[in-house]
Order: C-alpha cells, then structure tokens, then sequence
C-alpha cells in the first residue's frame, strides 16, 4: 500500500506537513492545489506538482483531501474538471478534511455513480504539531476492509487510526471532536479574564492547573495565547471552529439530540467573527470579556 501512487489536494496548513511527512518516507506524491505557489513548493522534497486535478488523477492510485470545508469538498471532487470526472474504478478517495458527515455520504454515492471511485471519511485531530509529527489521530468511516487496506499508508500521519464504522461515522466523530474542543475554547476565555480581573496572573495558569481535571492540549494551548493576546499568526483559526460548531448543531437536528453549549458557543465565536476576527486565533475569544478601553474604545 505505501508504494502506491498518491495524489494530495490541499496544501495548506495542514496538507502541506503531512504531504511531507508521506514524501519522507518514500510514497510517491503528486501534489495539487488552487494556490499553486503552496504546492510548488513541495518540489524540492520530491513531489511531482500537477497542473491540473485531472492530470493528478489519472497519474494515482489514491487521491487524499484535506480542504477547508464541505462545499470545497464538493467543488473539488464534482466541480468542472474534478476528481469525479478523471477518476476510475479501482481508485480510491480518503477525505481527511472536516466535513458535514450527511455531505459526506451524498458525495460518497455521488462519486461511486460518476465513476466507480470508493470514498473513505478520515478527518484528523492534532493540529499542524500533530501533522509535523505524525502523530495525527484519525477516525474513518467505510468499509472495515478498506480502512484496514490503507493502515499502512496513513502510517507516517498518524498515531492512531480508529474505524468509527460506516461512511460518515468519522465525520460524525471529529464533529463531537470538535464539540469539546469549542466549548472549551469559550470557557477558558471566560477564566482567563476571570483570572486577570482578579488580580490572578493568568500566563502562570497551565503551571498551577497543570496534571489537574482542568488539563487539556486546548487549555495548554489557549490559555498562554489568551493571556499574551497572542492572537496573530495562529496554527488554526476561529473561523474553523465555529464553521465546525455549526456542523454539530446541524448533525443535532438531524440526529435529535440537543447540543445546546455547542449552539451558545457557536452564537460566540460568530458574534466575534463579525467583528472582524474569523482569521484570527481562537484565543481573540477572550477579548469579549476584557474590559473596555474607553480611551481606543477596544
């Protein structure tokens, strides 16, 4: 499996490490990407950029995404000149990126009509260290035997890859991923400034939590960018968590289960992002609860 030929679409921040951490261990990659000054850079590490998605195509055996949201998913694979007009019986897709999961089963069916390609749903969790290292953990949805096929070619990026069951079900997964990860972004921004209005230094935080049923990655992760307002330049950002948060409320009402901390944090983030914070850092979330500066009004 790992010497088959793979074509990676979506060199960004995420596509790009894992892409390399593929070519490092001598899977033959072919690259593809609507920017194609981020794919070209990938030359010097070995992969072969294509020109066009369907010059990608036809030259793999397997084709893996890892794009921003379902409806580049969808214009990529069933847009003029996607995957599903190039591709053939035998191919397989592995859609790494997180996507509506009731999306993610149309579009598997979609694609096996247009031209007999499998789909398998394999989002991620890790975050750009995670890819570096590859130590990714991935939950798939499909064919039990097809995820087993591809164990091996997911081994660099991953530490962990667990078959949550049928097409779908690993979207469904990294959606309660996210789920966790979302509210707990909204409330380490309420403790932080909690803790500053207090008089607490808030940057000593992780060292006094630290080993308690407080810790996580994301609180290791937020709570120093909160209390440096660091919020520029940021390994993820608010806009994809809250774009994720949507997709929990979403598989809710179809599902009949309540979500209602995701919805209220979900009602932040977007009320955050129309000030004109969607690119920044989920941290800038704490900005909502720090006083006023009446003197530049921020």
């Amino acid at each position: 499996m790992t010497q088959l030929r793979t074509g990676f679409i979506g060199i960004g921040l995420m596509g790009n490490p894992m892409t390399r951490r593929l070519l490092g261990t001598g899977v033959d990659v072919t690259v593809w990407n609507r920017t194609a000054a981020k794919a070209d850079t990938l030359r010097e590490d070995g992969a072969r950029v294509a020109a066009t998605i369907g010059e990608l195509v036809a030259g793999v055996d397997v084709v893996m995404l890892c794009l921003a949201n379902t409806e580049v998913v969808e214009a990529v694979v069933f847009g003029e000149g996607g995957v599903a007009e190039h591709g053939h019986r035998g191919q397989i897709l592995i859609d790494f990126s997180s996507s509506d999961p009731e999306a993610t089963r149309e579009f598997a069916g979609r694609l096996k009509d247009a031209c007999g390609m499998r789909w398998i749903d394999c989002p991620v969790s890790g975050g750009v260290a995670g890819a570096e290292a590859g130590s990714l953990v991935m939950m798939a949805g499909g064919e039990a035997s097809e995820i087993d096929a591809i164990r091996p070619l997911l081994a660099p990026l991953s530490a962990r890859v667990t078959h949550m069951g049928p097409l779908g079900a690993g979207q469904v997964t990294k959606v309660c991923n996210q789920m966790v990860v979302g509210c707990q972004a909204a409330v380490l921004a309420e403790m932080v400034a909690l803790a500053e209005a207090s008089g607490v230094d808030a940057s000593r935080l992780v060292e006094a939590l630290a080993g308690g049923f407080a810790d996580s990655t994301p609180f290791r992760i937020l709570t120093p960018r909160m209390a440096k307002s660091d919020f520029d330049d940021p390994p993820w950002h608010l806009r994809t968590l809250l774009k994720d948060l949507d997709m929990a409320v979403a598989q809710s009402q179809r599902s009949g289960s309540a979500t209602p901390m995701s919805g209220l944090a979900a009602q932040l983030m977007r009320a955050h992002a129309g000030r004109g914070h969607a690119e920044h850092d989920p941290a800038i979330l704490v900005e909502a609860y720090r006083p006023v500066d009446e003197e530049d009004g921020t």
